[in-house]
């Protein structure tokens, strides 16, 4: 399937339709102990992206200031499925630009620039919507882009 992002809406349009699923997949839980490593990589990752704190609060569902703090200092608590699912989607964002750009700092350069590709917009731009989806779209892209 292929997928364009269009400037006026800023989302990924399928050119082929999905079939719908009856049943969602079964996938293994993820440990408190693997959410919280997934986490430490998200605060690394974010710092490698040069976010503010503002932007990596948002990427994550506007989570509050005094939570975001603890995990800089690698104290996570509990991860809600929520929140654990935007950590994996983030991850595979970050998968899906190393493996498309061979050197590392030009991956995470490319989340601030704009791109014809995606509307004149840079990654950071639609991830900063702050829904699930528009990170779900980037994604989409990526994996396009890779022939996913």
């Amino acid at each position: 399937m292929s997928t364009m992002l269009t400037a006026e809406e800023g989302s990924v349009m399928h050119r082929a339709s999905v079939p719908s699923v009856s049943r969602q997949p079964e996938f293994p839980a993820v440990t408190d102990e693997e959410a919280a490593a997934l986490a430490r990589t998200i605060v690394n990752l974010f710092r490698a992206w040069d976010l503010t704190d503002g932007e990596a609060r948002v990427l994550l569902g506007d989570m509050d200031e005094r939570t975001w703090g603890c995990w800089k200092t690698g104290d996570t608590g509990l991860i809600d499925r929520n929140l654990c699912a935007r950590l994996a989607i983030l991850m595979g964002i970050h998968k899906a630009l190393r493996t498309l750009f061979t050197e590392p700092d030009r991956g995470y350069k490319w989340i601030r620039q704009p791109s014809a590709a995606l509307g004149a917009q840079s990654a950071l731009d639609i991830m900063m919507r702050g829904k699930i989806s528009d990170l779900l779209s980037l994604r989409a892209y990526l994996d396009a882009e890779l022939g996913v």
